[in-house]
């Protein structure tokens, strides 16, 4: 399978990283364009095929990523047009707040529409972990499933209805943002209470990275972990107490709801 990334920004970036760490693609199976070829050139030494053109990248892969800013999907797609092949290919456009119908009038060319999709990955698919949302816009199951295979060399994928891709953008890619604040608030609190910075945030992450395998592993639901620390009169439910008191969870309910608002 011959991947196409066009647009190297933090995204795009972070998924050619991805692909070409999981082990699944090699250098010679992604190509990639961009307008700044000075991000391309370390790219191009191992052996990714590069170009400031993107209608040379778009011509080339099975799957073509359009990871750009959500104002420059219609032209980049009335740019690459009439060299994508819709028998062939499949087009994945990767940004948020567009509406189906607007991707599927941009994607169509003389009157042929290539199988078409809509990707939300997060960060995390630089290091082999995002969490990626993927919405059909037009194509069949198999070209689903092929874009999720991709996708899932890098983390785990969810198929999800349309109306369910706001959400996923709340849980998932602003989540990142939400998870780092939580361990910069959490590193601030271990400095207070008496260890280094560089030595409080590791103990937060590997407290983070506990939590969350414990849950994948057991199927757990979180109170019941919670219940596991939590000892009448103890130091955890004061804490927890102290932070339902200043509003911890509602401080998150309400930033994912406010992070869908249009």
């Amino acid at each position: 399978m011959k991947l196409s990334i066009i647009g190297v920004g933090a995204m795009g970036g972070a998924m050619l990283d991805g692909f070409l760490q999981s082990g699944k693609f090699q250098a010679s199976d992604l190509s990639i364009s961009n307008p700044h070829t000075e991000r391309l050139a370390a790219y191009a030494e191992q052996g990714v095929k590069v170009d400031s053109d993107n209608r040379v990248a778009a011509a080339w892969g099975d799957i073509v990523f359009v990871v750009v800013k959500p104002w420059l999907v219609e032209s980049v797609m009335e740019e690459i047009g009439d060299v994508l092949d819709s028998e062939r290919q499949i087009v994945v456009v990767v940004a948020a707040g567009l509406k189906a119908e607007q991707l599927r009038s941009w994607v169509e060319y003389n009157g042929k529409c290539p199988s078409t999709f809509f990707a939300l990955p997060n960060t995390a698919i630089a290091v082999g972990a995002s969490m990626t949302f993927i919405t059909r816009v037009c194509g069949t199951d198999a070209s689903e499933e092929l874009v999720k295979q991709a996708f899932d060399t890098a983390g785990d994928t969810l198929s999800v209805e349309v109306r369910q891709f706001g959400a996923g953008m709340a849980l998932a890619s602003c989540g990142i943002a939400y998870a780092m604040r939580y361990v910069r608030a959490a590193t601030e609190g271990g400095v207070e209470l008496g260890f280094k910075a560089d030595v409080a945030k590791d103990i937060v992450l590997q407290t983070i990275k506990g939590a969350a395998l414990l849950l994948q592993k057991s199927g757990a639901n979180p109170e019941a972990e919670i219940d596991k620390v939590t000892t009448p009169g103890g130091f955890t439910i004061r804490g927890l107490n102290a932070m339902e008191k200043a509003g911890f969870t509602n401080a998150v309910i309400e930033g994912l709801k406010k992070s869908v608002e249009c």
